[in-house]
Order: C-alpha cells, then sequence, then structure tokens
C-alpha cells in the first residue's frame, strides 16, 4: 500500500523555562528520594516558569523559531491550533493570546483539549483544515505549565510535571512525498477519573473549599495508568504502521510521550523498535504533557537525529483517556 500525504510538517521550535527543579529539590519538599524518582519514572529534574513566561508568551517564542526557519512572516498564518491542559486563563482561549502576541493578524485560533495526545490530536485538525481549503500555513503548538496545577503536597503526581512548548508548521505536501502518511485517535471517557482535575470549572466552581480540599489541582490513580498507558500506546504504535503499510522496522525514529520512562520502554518493544531508535528526554524536563511530542521533535530535527526522508512515528496517551499515533516522513 502507498500512503499519499496531503499535509507536511515542516519547520520546528521550542520553549522551555530557565528554572530547573532537581529531584533533590524534591527531597527537600516532599517525601521522596531522587533514586527513587528516577528509578520509577526516568526523571532527573523538570522546568518550572516564572510568572513571567505565561504559555503564551513560550509560545510566542517557539512559533516565532518555527517561521524563522520556514521563512514566514507572521502574517502569513492562517490559523493557530494550540493544544493544552493547562491554558493561561479559561477565556479566551490561549491560541488567541498567542495570536496577539505573535502579531499573526490573519489567523483563526483556537485551543485543543486531549490532555497528553493534545498535541497529535491538533496536528489532526490541521491536517483536516488543510485538505478541506480552510487554511495552508498552520501553527500547531503543543505547550503546558502543569506546574500551575499539580500540587506539591502530593509526591504522586507533583514530581511527574513540568513545563514547556513547542511548535510545528503544517502546510499542503508540495510533492505528496513528505508528511503525515497516518493518524490514529482514540479516546475512553469513561476512565476520565483516574486522571483528572476535580475542581475549577462549572461542576465546582472557585470557592474556598477548592483550595481546602486541593480539588483544583491535578489527581491520578498511578498504578491504573500506567497499565492503561502502556496497552493504549502499544495499540495505537501498531495502529498507525497499518495504516501506513509499515512495520516497526521501516522507523527511523520513535518519538512517544514523555510520561514514565518504563511507559516509553514498554511501548517500543511492543513496536519492535530498537532502543536506539527511540528518543528520550524525560529526564531532563518530565511529563510536560502535550508539550512533549513537539519539544522532543524540534530537538530531534535541531540535532540531526531525524533528517530529511526520515520516517517518525509519534504516540502519545493522556487524561481523558485519549490516545494517538501518526506516522510522519519528514
Amino acid at each position: 500500500m502507498t500512503t499519499v500525504p496531503k499535509v507536511e510538517l515542516v519547520g520546528t521550535g521550542r520553549c522551555t523555562p530557565e528554572k530547573i527543579l532537581t529531584n533533590a529539590d524534591f527531597e527537600r519538599m516532599v517525601d521522596t528520594s531522587d533514586q527513587w524518582i528516577q528509578e520509577r519514572t526516568g526523571i532527573r529534574e523538570r522546568r518550572i516558569s516564572s510568572d513571567e513566561e505565561t504559555l503564551a508568551y513560550m509560545s510566542k517564542v517557539a512559533c516565532s523559531q518555527v517561521l524563522e526557519a520556514v521563512r514566514l512572516q507572521p502574517t502569513d498564518v492562517d490559523a493557530i491550533v494550540m493544544a493544552t491542559a493547562s491554558p493561561d486563563r479559561l477565556l479566551p482561549s490561549t491560541a488567541c493570546d498567542l495570536q496577539a502576541q505573535l502579531g499573526a493578524v490573519n489567523a483563526a485560533a483556537f485551543d485543543v483539549a486531549a490532555g497528553c495526545s493534545g498535541y497529535l490530536y491538533a496536528l489532526s485538525v490541521a491536517e483536516g483544515m488543510v485538505v478541506a481549503g480552510t487554511a495552508e500555513n498552520i501553527l500547531v503548538v503543543g505547550g503546558e505549565r502543569l506546574s500551575r496545577i499539580a500540587d506539591y503536597t502530593d509526591r504522586g503526581t507533583c514530581i511527574l510535571f513540568g513545563d514547556g512548548v513547542g511548535a510545528t508548521l503544517v502546510r499542503p505536501s508540495e510533492k505528496g512525498k513528505r508528511g503525515i502518511l497516518s493518524r490514529y485517535l482514540k479516546s475512553d471517557g469513561t476512565l476520565g477519573e483516574l486522571l483528572y482535575r476535580p475542581g475549577g470549572g462549572g461542576i465546582h466552581p472557585p470557592d474556598e473549599q477548592l483550595l481546602q480540599d486541593r480539588s483544583y489541582y491535578i489527581k491520578m490513580a498511578g498504578r491504573e495508568v500506567f497499565k492503561s498507558a502502556v496497552l493504549k500506546m502499544a495499540e495505537a504504535c501498531d495502529m498507525a504502521l497499518d495504516l501506513a503499510g509499515l512495520t516497526g522496522d521501516d522507523v527511523d525514529v520513535l518519538i512517544p510521550h514523555q510520561a514514565n520512562i518504563r511507559i516509553i520502554e514498554g511501548t517500543a518493544k511492543h513496536a519492535g523498535i530498537p532502543r536506539e531508535k527511540v528518543y528520550v528526554n524525560i529526564d531532563r524536563y518530565g511529563n510536560t504533557s502535550a508539550a512533549s511530542i513537539p519539544i522532543a521533535f524540534d530537538e530531534c530535527v535541531r540535532s540531526g537525529k531525524i533528517k530529511k526522508g526520515s520516517l517518525v512515528l509519534l504516540v502519545a496517551f493522556g487524561g481523558g483517556f485519549t490516545w494517538a499515533s501518526m506516522a510522519v516522513r519528514w
């Protein structure tokens, strides 16, 4: 089977905060240790945003890098699709704040909420917009400030999360030889309360109780999430490869969502992809949710790990539950 891509990914960019929070720092905050964190998650440190490093600000930095790489101006952008679970504010969308700061005056802008799978969902939305003729140059951004919704009294979750943004441009495939070969999106809302924020929305609006019971922050049933993540990311890898008519042997680089090193290793083993082809940066950034894949993508492109013609497999699992995968020819 030959897959002819209709859209391509070009240009990458990223922005991560300057402040680093190490495992040693957490030893002074909660009952944990550097050894315990590294053995169970693979994380050594994560980036934490300052008050000035808002999600929109970091997104502007990342998108400016993308536009420089593809030699476009902000006014050339037709749409901005922002994937995030931790927007700067609920209204307006972070995408609209980004549009204003970037000066992309001709762009439609909106957010996509799909947890850690958000970037792949956003890429699929952008692909559909291009194919439908709605837009040609679309900035797809995955960004989070999870430090703002992490409970730093809960040692089971606070050690996991970091902040950052990654971005890419989606446009029509010029010759049909590079771009998105396949995509696979799934969800299971019946498991939503295994990874969620109980309060802060319309069901539990802000009040004094919200802060007392700490329901504003992320809650996670770690063991159950781990089991689902391993199974669903393996399924997603299989589906993306099957839909593109490929096998694990065809993959040059696997970029999985950076949630847990054991999940990453299990996913790669199932897909039959050797460790040297798997990109891992969870040790330096922790779990940045929707930002983890685009940050890693940018690092791979700029370091030369991803070259012209490389076959890249992207896979993610996150709150919702949602899971997704995509095969891309760079």
